[in-house]
């Protein structure tokens, strides 16, 4: 089986998804958005790889809105066409944070930004525990989706909606793809400012994820065990 993981900008490994998709025999395929060189830039214009190649499609975060238009909408309204054609006609798509948020959007959901920020290891309230648990998840975003007409909501927190499932795919607002090594990507690249903003101390957040990488990973490797079995119909 073959996966598509598209990957908006440098600093987003698929990390323990990436690796569970390969314990699963998935020959993935990443494709870079935003080059690192247009980072600062980053409506870029793209051709992405033909999603009929394979048989799931990961859209992974970005530090970007799936609502803003004026940033990025040269890649974004094609992406977001490619995402809703995919999930209509029933091929498995997985959408994690900016990814969960822009299937939301493609889907007739909407996507703004939040009262405030979610940065941070937090706890989620799962309908079902059997595909994903209360965490905790890493979260790392500004923006909140509504859950589009005809999915399922099965967790959410006090801040928002946290997953939903439609068809053979599902979203997700947080990271199960983070570890620590991400993290310190993210905040090597703009991210201790805005952790700091949040009245956080991003030193302690880093090794509180070091001290979460194997927790973290055995909760991602349940999670897309369950979303293979369950949802995708893969494995």
């Amino acid at each position: 089986m073959k996966a598509l993981v598209i990957q908006h900008d440098h600093v987003s490994p698929t990390g323990p998804v990436g690796r569970r998709l390969e314990h699963h025999g998935f020959e993935i395929t990443e494709f870079l958005v935003v080059p690192k060189e247009s980072f600062k830039s980053p409506n870029v214009t793209v051709e992405f790889p033909n999603p009929d190649d394979f048989d799931l499609v990961v859209f992974l975060g970005a530090p970007w809105g799936a609502w803003d238009d004026g940033c990025i909408g040269n890649w974004l309204t094609p992406e977001i066409e490619m995402c809703r054609d995919l999930v209509t006609a029933s091929k498995p798509v997985l959408g994690i944070c900016f990814g969960g948020q822009l299937m939301a959007r493609a889907l007739g959901g909407t996507v703004a930004p939040g009262q405030h920020p979610e940065i941070g290891w937090t706890y989620i309230w799962s309908d079902d525990h059997d595909l994903l648990s209360n965490g905790p998840w890493f979260q790392f975003h500004y923006d909140r989706f509504t859950v589009p007409p005809g999915a399922k909501e099965i967790a959410r927190n006090p801040v928002a909606p946290q997953a939903f499932t439609i068809n053979r795919s599902m979203g997700v607002q947080f990271h199960p793809e983070l570890d620590s090594a991400a993290l310190k990507g993210w905040l090597d690249e703009g991210g201790w400012p805005s952790v700091e903003k949040d009245h956080q101390d991003g030193e302690i957040m880093l090794a509180q994820t070091e001290a979460e990488d194997a927790a973290g990973e055995a909760r991602t490797y349940a999670l897309i065990d369950a979303f293979l079995t369950k949802v995708a119909k893969l494995v």
